[in-house]
């Protein structure tokens, strides 16, 4: 009866602790990632939105959830605090951050060219270059973000000094334009589809297009990696599995975008992304996806340019020494099949 009993509870227990194996496994595999988008309506970081509609996070087994936060500068905050564990915005990030002793990678790179213009307000057609910028007002999307990184950078090979212009941060879409029509600011930095609008009423024309990887080399002095998947080096050498699934659903996107036009990528975007003109966001996105890599790999010129970019004008960065190697991984990008 004893050696029964003892039977019992053995196999009792055993069935307890299958159970529980399963139950954790379930959970982890259901652990939520969550990354912050700097503006997923922006056409530089459409991959991020049409990754979730074509359901690739979840054919990898993914429960991933998007957030949308306007300036790129805050995102990166969140990831630092931990509040999320990837965000989709510029590689230089990885660059500046490494200056301050954070170490964090470009896992899936989107793009390389940024995606930005320079737009100049119909009433200041007195700025001709980025020369003219002394005493201005320029738009940025927020104070340390990549749209100040660039302006900057253009502000000081035009020949001038720190202080001779003033970032003012707008965000993007409706804020932009709304401190561009109010004199808030006389010129600024910003993305599809608002370049569009505003070209479309007449009320800014473009100064400096970086939207292909020729006008960016023209404007910049090489291939610029903008738009990528960053990630704390610290969670993606402990999360590899995640890593990689996360490298595969976004490859495939950027080979989706490879594959198809404007028009049907357009169809699977939220229909509010059109701002009312789906037309023009077609054409917008027709002009401009040839910014998207089409493999995630980082293009092997770029990092060089950022660092040349980010050593003109940021104390962060000038004279440190910056191993380029350690912002960026095509590991995982190269593993998709």
């Amino acid at each position: 009866m004893r050696s029964s009993r003892s039977l019992f509870h053995t196999v009792a227990f055993s069935a307890l602790l299958a159970a529980a194996t399963f139950t954790s496994g379930a959970a982890h595999a259901a652990d939520k990632i969550t990354i912050m988008v700097g503006g997923y309506e922006k056409q530089i970081y459409l991959p991020a939105k049409l990754a979730e509609s074509l359901g690739y996070f979840k054919d990898e087994g993914l429960d991933v959830e998007l957030l949308n936060e306007a300036a790129g500068v805050d995102a990166e905050n969140q990831l630092l605090a931990g509040a999320v564990q990837g965000v989709v915005g510029f590689y230089d990030h990885c660059v500046d951050l490494q200056a301050k002793g954070k170490f964090v990678e470009s896992i899936v790179q989107f793009s390389q060219a940024p995606g930005e213009v320079e737009m100049v307000s119909s009433k200041h057609p007195e700025i001709k270059s980025p020369g003219d910028f002394k005493g201005k007002s320029l738009g940025v999307t927020g104070l340390g973000s990549s749209t100040n990184f660039l302006t900057l950078f253009m502000a000081s090979k035009a020949g001038l000094k720190p202080g001779d212009v003033v970032t003012i941060p707008v965000g993007a879409g409706g804020t932009f334009i709304a401190a561009m029509q109010q004199d808030q600011i006389q010129a600024g930095m910003t993305t599809e589809p608002t370049i569009s609008r505003m070209i479309k009423t007449g009320e800014a024309s473009v100064l400096v297009d970086m939207r292909t990887v020729e006008a960016t080399r023209k404007a910049l002095g090489g291939t610029y990696p903008a738009a990528s998947l960053y990630m704390e080096t610290s969670w993606v050498e402990e999360h590899k599995d995640d890593a990689q699934k996360l490298a595969n659903a976004f490859v495939k996107t950027l080979k989706y975008i490879n594959t198809h036009s404007a028009a049907e990528i357009a169809d699977k975007m939220p229909k509010d992304f059109y701002v009312g003109d789906k037309d023009g966001y077609v054409k917008a996105l027709e002009e401009g996806k040839g910014m998207f890599t089409p493999d995630g790999v980082m293009p092997e010129d770029g990092p060089q340019t950022v660092l040349a970019v980010l050593s003109e004008f940021s104390k962060n960065v000038k004279g440190k020494q910056i191993d380029l190697s350690k912002t960026y991984t095509t590991e995982f990008a190269k593993n998709v099949k």
